[in-house]
């Protein structure tokens, strides 16, 4: 099974920039995106030969996530239970027999640190979500973290301490995660390689210079890594200021979903 995640920064842009393509070309059996920024009925794109699950924010053109996927699920759940962040339609949660997806799109602190404490407080609520449905079966989770987690997942460590995205606290609370019973995937199985990023700013020539962060993931429950056959970076895919991430598993009915 392939799973592949992408911060699109605007779905409708996206389907402009290459989305389409690069749907048909990678043909994973579950795309989970994130910061869609649309309702269904805004975007013409629905693929027949997958089950299609949107949560559009509240805020028009804000946020959202949305998942395709070509196994329907033994159950959808769209939120983690906390209103104030559902209501910008960052957490779309599937359930498989083998295993719990989740789609989240993380809040981001802003320029100016304003928005620290909410993004906190989602922290913990997100960590205790993740924790409960760890306790039933074990757990798959994607999307945009919005935080480079150590020096080697971002270009210029030194320059960006205690910047959105590399703060002390962002990246303490990533650990807690992991801490929890989670493992970074593409860590798992690439701990040495440097400069492999996920977002670029748009200024001109950061992305052609590599100049970039890593802060798209797939996290797994520690028991389930044996299931995951790889972890890939499509740095050469354009259509958003992130780069889509995936993953291969065998579960026990392929070995079973």
């Amino acid at each position: 099974m392939k799973i592949v995640s992408w911060n699109v920064a605007g779905f409708r842009a996206c389907l402009k920039k290459g989305f389409p393509a690069f749907f048909q070309e990678i043909d994973a059996d579950i795309f989970c995106l994130q910061e869609v920024k649309a309702t269904s009925d805004q975007y013409d794109f629905h693929p027949k030969e997958y089950f299609e699950y949107l949560y559009p924010a509240e805020r028009k053109g804000y946020s959202g996530t949305l998942i395709f996927s070509k196994v329907e699920p033994i159950t959808t759940t769209y939120g983690i239970g906390c209103k104030k962040f559902d209501s910008e339609g960052r957490s779309i949660t599937l359930e498989f027999p083998a295993f719990y997806l989740v789609n989240l799109y993380v809040p981001n602190v802003k320029r100016s640190l304003e928005r620290m404490d909410e993004r906190m407080e989602w922290e913990v609520k997100v960590q205790k979500y993740l924790k409960k449905l760890d306790k039933k079966k074990s757990v798959v989770v994607c999307g945009d973290f919005n935080v480079a987690h150590t020096p080697m997942d971002i270009k210029n460590a030194k320059q960006n301490v205690g910047n959105a995205g590399f703060t002390e606290e962002e990246r303490e609370k990533f650990t807690e995660l992991l801490n929890c019973g989670f493992i970074d995937v593409y860590r798992y199985y690439h701990p040495d390689i440097k400069d492999a990023y996920t977002w670029w700013s748009y200024m001109k020539g950061v992305r052609e210079r590599n100049i970039g962060w890593r802060i798209d993931y797939f996290l797994v429950s520690v028991r389930f890594i044996n299931h995951i056959v790889d972890s890939i970076i499509y740095s050469e895919v354009y259509g958003s200021d992130h780069c889509p991430v995936g993953i291969l598993i065998q579960t026990e009915r392929e070995k079973k979903l």
